[in-house]
């Protein structure tokens, strides 16, 4: 789950409502996947590496996932996939079995952490703003925490 939730940059509530099918076709995780997003109803994009399809295709066969339509399922029988709570809670659990204070980190620290990778070694806005799915650059900026000079000196290089 922290795999697919680091390369996709999903928020938590895209995340925990991923269907198996959409990472998983004829038996082969897909290395590219376009998912709609629930808070602008717009596609986003994003690539799995190779660790995080080993991942999921071990999950996807395990015995557990026999009959699961979600990629995270609920261990209650009246919801399909965990909540995006639940999810919290897991996240919460690794980061403190990790050694790390829990109160520094959660679901959207998953999102923001592949995104600020990129962009630290990139600098390219642009392209974080579009992995995101967000609309405005300014969201972006504000979202990675970017120092306003270095935005607009990034901005400048960039042609829309």
């Amino acid at each position: 789950m922290f795999n697919v939730a680091i390369d996709s940059k999903l928020r938590g509530c895209d995340l925990v409502t991923l269907a198996v099918t959409d990472l998983v076709k004829e038996d082969r995780v897909r290395e590219r996947v376009s998912v709609i997003q629930s808070k602008t109803k717009k596609p986003v994009q994003f690539e799995l590496t190779e660790n995080t399809r080993d991942s999921v295709i071990a999950w996807a066969r395990s015995p557990e996932m026999i009959g699961c339509r979600f990629m995270f399922p609920s261990r209650f029988h009246d919801r399909p996939h965990i909540s995006t709570r639940q999810y919290g809670r897991l996240v919460r659990d690794w980061v403190t079995a990790i050694g790390l204070e829990p109160s520094g980190y959660g679901t959207h620290s998953m999102r923001r952490t592949k995104a600020a990778e990129i962009y630290r070694k990139t600098g390219n806005l642009r392209a974080v703003q579009l992995l995101l799915g967000q609309t405005k650059v300014d969201s972006t900026v504000r979202y990675l925490g970017v120092e306003l000079e270095d935005a607009l000196s990034i901005a400048e290089r960039i042609d829309i």
